[in-house]
């Protein structure tokens, strides 16, 4: 099968595309033919050495495609069962082997490329409006980076469980993007303190939670 390898840390040219033997699942594992793989910026930061991999690895946490083989013991899956899956190494590949605790199915109205490019970030905006902060009727959030793709996430998710969104960006068409998938206030952060922004907003109610994708330019205000 054909793969994405790097032996080194660097930029984008060293992936380098190469014949390996394809994958057997081993015991409770599933072989999938990838049909779709997620790119996110963890993988970025695994090809530069930023999250350190040992050397050489085939780079996508993220994946999606038709169950081809099974290993022993497993019993969620059968071959030709559609599934996806998050955070499970070799994606930039034509077959990776998945835990399958690991694989969820993609319904049948949800196509492939739709269930690989949102199970990363989708759990990411999950976990971030349910456990780290439980998003109530009324809750007021505010997004920074509300235009990428963990803040429209997060801003659908807060709208459905009755929240109200405050997201910050950095330019007019990002700000507009926001506002159509949902956003009540997007105001932009470098265009003065966004504290302050926001402060002229909420008045005397505050807010509930902040969900801080940035860091560096907006963690201080």
């Amino acid at each position: 099968m054909r793969t994405i390898s790097l032996s080194q840390n660097g930029g984008p040219e060293v992936l380098t595309l190469i014949e390996v033997d394809t994958p057997e699942p081993g015991p409770g594992q599933v072989r999938v033919r990838l049909e779709a793989a997620g790119v996110n910026f963890i993988d970025v930061y695994h090809r530069e050495g930023a999250y350190p991999l040992p050397l050489p690895f085939t780079p996508g946490q993220e994946g999606a495609g038709v169950v081809d083989a099974i290993g022993e013991g497993v019993t969620s899956f059968t071959p030709g069962a559609r599934v996806c899956w998050a955070m499970s190494g070799g994606s930039y590949s034509e077959y990776a082997v998945v835990d399958q605790d690991t694989l969820a199915p993609i319904p049948d109205a949800i196509d492939t490329q739709t269930a690989a490019a949102a199970m990363l970030q989708g759990l990411t905006a999950h976990y971030l409006v349910t456990s780290v902060y439980p998003i109530e009727k009324g809750s007021v959030a505010v997004v920074h980076a509300v235009a990428g793709g963990v803040g429209l996430l997060l801003t659908q998710m807060i709208k459905a469980r009755g929240g109200i969104v405050i997201g910050t960006t950095s330019s007019d068409e990002k700000a507009e993007r926001a506002r159509s998938f949902g956003a009540d206030h997007v105001i932009r952060y470098d265009h003065g303190n966004w504290a302050n922004q926001v402060e002229e907003i909420v008045g005397s109610h505050r807010v509930d939670v902040v969900y801080d994708g940035v860091g560096r330019d907006t963690f201080e205000d």
